[in-house]
């Protein structure tokens, strides 16, 4: 059995000093959110953040600099590589946003399976790299795994957080078009990107052969035509430059430095604390609810204990997982609020690992311009009301159409001056589609403390064991055929399919371990998402999810913060907490 993880040598400086009204850990999308939402309400708040201080702008040193101006234009070296083997597998990691990531060797855990952790430690977390795709969930994704048998009924539906949708993206912004699509709820848009000529042939081609797929434009965090409220904070237009990865010096895109954490900063009510490394959650048995935090210092390894009345659990979902299992005391030796026996179990992930393209003739006369940073949507058309296939739960479609960069290759001169002027000409059209698919949720994919190996800062290292299924395996053959089927439809050809069998975790998407659910029994979560057995404590990252859905769930993780915080506001002011 776990010990008491309060019994460690402590040096707080005086629970006066170190005592504020909210404690958030992690400054990432979600607690950004938290911070933004509990600092208006008037709460002293303290944000721990593990790695180092980023400050918008001014700590985005490679936002404007040409290619030629990078060492290496932009790519990895051959030693980046050997000493980085995992992170530098993630999405857009490249020379000129590496320093967003973590090293390898700083950061290890143990893989029993499989599992690609990614992660970026610094404010803003990685808020900074994140894909921005916002789509809605809609019902079917809050009672599906309950409906059809595959999961444990969410104690939300969509009418309870449409509202707080609503008010996140009006703070965020968020550009896409009201469809009307039941399995993709329409938000409050700003204007959408364009679809391009190939594009909308795409969109006519798939509702004209299916009457119920539909493309439809991008719904991302992407400020197209900024609002006031945005113009508030310090942001201005997107340039269509598709350098978000670098951070964005003009805020086009959403993330905590740039929105969140510089407007609860505006209240006076914020302090942040970089360099933190939170060791555990303290509980006090005798007020039967958390008191603080006990952080080591990541440079000087120094303990200091946090105090607050309510503290919110926002490290990103495995990091989350790893606290609370590490939060041991006597009266939760096997983690904090874990009565239940279910923390850590239950981590589920998105498949992305189909992908196709092609490319179709004609349109010819058409060209874009900018760099769009974006990919259209194809809405969820599986498994609905229904079950129409052999596997359960759905996938949301990520698709687009560009032009080659010059049109070298078909010239028959491979040098000189036709084909200096030829590669000045745009090539062919091409199509690509890529899956992100729900998964099953189960016990057996669960991540756990490791018994006798530790990080630099002395806390258990994590234990990742999570990996595919049957299911997974037949979503991701259904995705093949059907989009084949739709894009063989609309004319494109030499159509190739793409199995990349990456590893769980490349995806980004981790959730789950500290679900919410209705049943204490069952379930870490209240539909506020507090623990159930101790009701100060918010979790309200990719830990607290039932189940994955299909569509993209960092703007519900935003939506269910913002509400969780609003609740545990109210509930202090009666003393309930």
């Amino acid at each position: 059995m776990p010990g008491d993880s309060s019994k460690v040598n402590i040096n707080s400086g005086g629970a006066e000093k170190n005592t504020y009204d909210a404690i958030v850990i992690g400054s990432g999308i979600s607690g950004g959110w938290a911070a933004k939402e509990l600092c208006e309400k008037g709460l002293k708040t303290l944000v721990l953040e593990r790695g180092r201080n980023v400050e918008h702008n001014k700590d985005y040193p490679t936002a404007t600099k040409d290619p030629w101006e990078l060492k290496h234009r932009g790519r990895i070296t051959k030693e980046t590589h050997e000493q980085n083997p995992l992170i530098t597998k993630a999405a857009g990691y490249g020379e000129d946003n590496q320093h967003f990531f973590v090293n390898d060797k700083d950061h290890p855990y143990v893989q029993e399976k499989p599992f690609d952790w990614i992660r970026g430690y610094q404010v803003g977390g990685k808020s900074l790299t994140w894909g921005r795709a916002t789509q809605r969930w809609s019902d079917f994704e809050f009672t599906g795994p309950q409906r059809f048998g595959y999961g444990w009924d969410w104690p939300i539906r969509y009418a309870d957080v449409a509202p707080w949708y609503s008010h996140v993206e009006k703070f965020i912004g968020i550009c896409g078009n009201k469809d009307g699509i039941e399995s993709m709820p329409d938000g409050e848009f700003l204007p959408p990107f364009d679809l391009n000529v190939v594009e909308q042939h795409l969109k006519d081609s798939f509702l004209k052969n299916y009457g119920n797929r539909y493309l439809v434009h991008a719904r991302w965090a992407h400020l197209t035509k900024p609002n006031q409220i945005h113009l508030d904070q310090g942001r201005a237009q997107c340039q269509a430059r598709n350098l978000c990865m670098r951070g964005c010096p003009f805020g086009g895109y959403f993330s905590s430095n740039s929105s969140t954490l510089p407007w609860a900063a505006k209240t006076g009510n914020l302090t942040i604390r970089p360099f933190s490394v939170v060791h555990s959650i303290i509980y006090d048995d005798k007020l039967q609810k958390a008191s603080g935090v006990r952080v080591i210092d990541s440079v000087t390894k120094e303990t200091t204990e946090y105090f607050a009345k309510i503290i919110f659990v926002n490290g990103s979902a495995l990091n989350s997982n790893l606290i609370l299992l590490n939060s041991t005391s006597a009266r939760f030796p096997n983690g904090l609020g874990n009565d239940s026996g279910i923390l850590g179990k239950y981590v589920c992930f998105h498949n992305y690992r189909g992908w196709m393209s092609g490319h179709i003739d004609g349109f010819e006369d058409k060209y874009v311009y900018g760099r769009n940073p974006t990919d259209t949507i194809i809405a969820n058309y599986r498994n609905l009301h229904k079950i129409d296939t052999d596997f359960v739960g759905g996938f949301t479609t990520f698709a687009g159409a560009y032009r080659e960069r010059g049109d070298g290759d078909r010239c028959p001169e491979q040098i000189g001056a036709a084909y200096k002027e030829a590669m000045t000409e745009a090539g062919p059209w091409h199509v690509y589609a890529y899956v992100q698919g729900e998964t099953i949720p189960k016990a057996i994919n669960h991540v756990r403390l490791s018994a006798d190996k530790k990080d630099q800062w002395g806390i258990p290292l994590l234990v990742t064991s999570v990996g595919y299924d049957d299911n997974d395996e037949r979503l991701l053959k259904d995705f093949f055929t059907q989009t084949e089927e739709m894009l063989t439809g609309a004319g494109v050809k030499n159509i190739t399919h793409s199995d990349s069998k990456q590893a769980p975790g490349l995806d980004i998407h981790e959730m789950g371990g500290c679900r919410m659910g209705n049943d204490p029994n069952n379930s870490m979560l209240d539909k506020w998402n507090a623990l159930h057995h101790c009701k100060n404590v918010f979790v309200t990252d990719g830990a607290c999810m039932t189940s994955t859905g299909n569509q993209s769930p960092s703007i519900l993780y935003m939506t269910l913060t913002a509400r969780a915080a609003n609740h545990a506001v109210e509930e202090l002011k009666k003393g309930n907490l």
